[in-house]
């Protein structure tokens, strides 16, 4: 088994780049870059081993869906790495072209951008580390199942979760479990797909093929962009250990088309769909040959716009940073008192407070966005961990965040016999809400309710006896 932890020293070398930049904020353009590159920093002797060696109980390649590859790339990626395009807007670039330069009245937006990359960097060295410290592999496992079973388990674990999904969409209070077993289906069925694919299995292929079209096409109409690149994203990590170069000269392409077509696609299919003049089938339609056929000029604008305002989050970051703790206070555990009161299903508290609401609370407390308006503007993680306690509270709840997820995903494995059900679709399936930080009254309580639905599959399959004890 590894080691627990590797030198104290490399764990301290992930926070080099944040006290870089720190050290640097009087210059709000150079402390801005250096923790803005400080993440690929970070990425690179992470993803090398440098830090902490790469567990050898599987190749790399069929390990992505741990919570060191596919979590660190999509939630320290997103948050860390998108803010480059609105950094370039407030030094008065547009569509990658310099069209005005920045005065001293943009100094204060510049110091605040580069505060708030600081905080990013921060919470990518603390998330990190909290995974690493924790990632001891192989897993000792308490649990198999036969090997000639796992392709048929995959396959019926994605034509049952579904349906289960919408039983529980059915019943009032229990929604939140609709989107932890819709998820479930999605990955089982991705899986299974992927499974097939090299034993050519006809059968299961074409079952297969109908179920990720049909989750795809629910990501298409869904009116957000982040279903449909995990939709393709996914099904590319599933398929790489046994196409490698075929997945790499595909789904590369695929997934930069994504992200040149997607901006477009959307706004249009928002405005047409949610207005309710249009179905969703007639809006997407529209949306898709606008994408694909429309004006170039009126897609590089959408695109710059997408880029700077809708690929990161760092605009509202600016405004809570600006607001606290100079005019509304640090939260402290007040936001950890509401998670909990968010833990109770709302069928055995039909009174229970609206956790919209209460999140919603400290966004107009911000003056994020109007109070009258209709925009929901929902703090991420980071948001309320600096909320809580400034920058400790990035450093603590970051490091909890990824400790987190690295021992769920432990959990996951011993419980169901390793990577394949455990990680790959226990773990990816139910818990990818940590993908992305959200608010903590939703993180908190559907990571709860999602390790609960764990142990009771666990229970399940065991009872089946598709699970067998060692």
């Amino acid at each position: 088994m590894q080691k627990n932890s590797s030198a104290i020293e490399r764990y301290i070398v992930l926070f080099v780049p944040w006290l870089l930049a720190l050290l640097c904020k009087g210059d709000s353009v150079l402390s801005y870059f250096i923790a803005w590159i400080g993440s690929f920093f970070i990425f690179f002797i992470t993803l090398t081993g440098w830090v902490r060696p790469i567990p050898k109980d599987r190749p790399i390649a069929d390990q992505l869906m741990r919570p060191l590859f596919i979590m660190q790339i999509i939630f320290a990626g997103y948050m860390c790495c998108t803010s480059v395009f609105y950094f370039m807007s407030t030094l008065g670039y547009e569509n990658f072209r310099q069209v005005a330069f920045h005065t001293l009245n943009d100094k204060d937006t510049l110091n605040l951008v580069a505060q708030c990359q600081r905080y990013y960097c921060l919470g990518h060295a603390s998330f990190v580390a909290g995974v690493l410290i924790f990632m001891n592999y192989p897993v000792q496992k308490k649990y198999h199942i036969e090997s000639h079973k796992l392709a048929n388990l995959l396959l019926w674990a994605a034509l049952v979760s579904f349906p289960v999904s919408l039983i529980f969409l059915k019943i009032p209070g229990l929604s939140q479990f609709y989107y932890q077993f819709s998820s479930l289906s999605f990955i089982a069925g991705t899986l299974a797909l992927a499974f097939a694919i090299p034993i050519k299995d006809v059968g299961k292929i074409l079952i297969c093929l109908c179920l990720y079209a049909f989750n795809f096409y629910q990501a298409l109409t869904s009116g957000f962009k982040e279903p449909i690149i995990i939709s393709v994203l996914v099904l590319g990590i599933f398929l790489y250990p046994t196409y490698k170069k075929l997945v790499a000269i595909t789904f590369v392409p695929i997934m930069l088309l994504l992200f040149t077509v997607l901006p477009t696609y959307n706004h249009i299919f928002r405005s047409n769909a949610w207005s309710g003049d249009t179905n969703s089938d007639k809006a997407s339609q529209v949306a898709l040959n606008a994408a694909l056929n429309g004006d170039d000029g009126e897609l590089e604008d959408t695109n710059w716009d997408f880029l700077v305002y809708r690929l990161s989050e760092i605009d509202m970051f600016t405004r809570f940073v600006q607001s606290t703790p100079k005019t509304v206070d640090y939260y402290g555990f007040d936001l950890i008192k509401q998670s909990f009161i968010a833990l109770v299903p709302r069928v055995f508290w039909a009174s229970k407070p609206n956790t919209e609401e209460l999140i919603m609370q400290r966004v107009y407390d911000a003056g994020v966005i109007n109070r009258n308006s209709v925009v929901s503007a929902k703090p991420a993680y980071i948001v309320d961990a600096y909320l809580s306690a400034g920058e400790f509270g990035i450093f603590f709840y970051l490091f909890v965040y990824g400790a987190a997820a690295q021992l769920i995903c432990l959990k996951a494995e011993k419980l169901f016999g390793g990577y394949i059900l455990g990680t790959a679709l226990i773990f990816s399936g139910l818990f990818q809400i940590m993908w992305r930080g959200i608010s903590f009254e939703f993180m908190f309580n559907t990571v709860l309710w999602s390790y609960v639905s764990m142990l009771v599959i666990h229970k399940l399959l065991l009872s089946a006896h598709i699970l067998k004890e060692d």
